[in-house]
């Protein structure tokens, strides 16, 4: 059986991707993709998305460099989510930094920023 047979797309055609550093771990980003941007991602090997808000398909890194190379796709047992894990060149998030995930919850309800930003967002995306 095909495994896009066993995955279920939303009412939109989309399905959630959780993208993980496949070294370390760590949850860098989620997006969403569609069919055709799976089986892209699939061919190239880089990371490629369905952006809701500009209804458009893009490949993670095309304007800031910072590109991910697959490095293994799974699925879960619902075939609701995917996970991709991947070698992330320099930052994962539009914000600059490692993962999207860089806020923390602190004790008072506020949050802490928890790393430090690699790169100025106006830098990269001013290219």
């Amino acid at each position: 059986m095909n495994f896009f047979e066993k995955l279920k797309f939303n009412d939109d055609g989309l399905i959630p991707a959780i993208i993980q550093e496949e070294e370390t771990g760590r949850v860098l980003m989620m997006a969403w993709m569609n069919e055709s941007s799976l089986k892209t991602t699939i061919e190239m090997g880089k990371t490629h998305f369905w952006s809701r808000s500009r209804q458009k398909y893009w490949m993670k890194g095309e304007s800031s460099g910072h590109t991910q190379q697959v490095k293994n796709i799974a699925f879960d047992c619902d075939g609701d989510t995917l996970l991709i894990q991947v070698s992330q060149v320099e930052a994962a998030c539009h914000e600059g930094y490692q993962s999207c995930f860089f806020r923390t919850i602190n004790d008072a309800g506020e949050f802490d920023v928890s790393e430090n930003r690699l790169v100025n967002p106006n830098e990269i995306y001013s290219k």
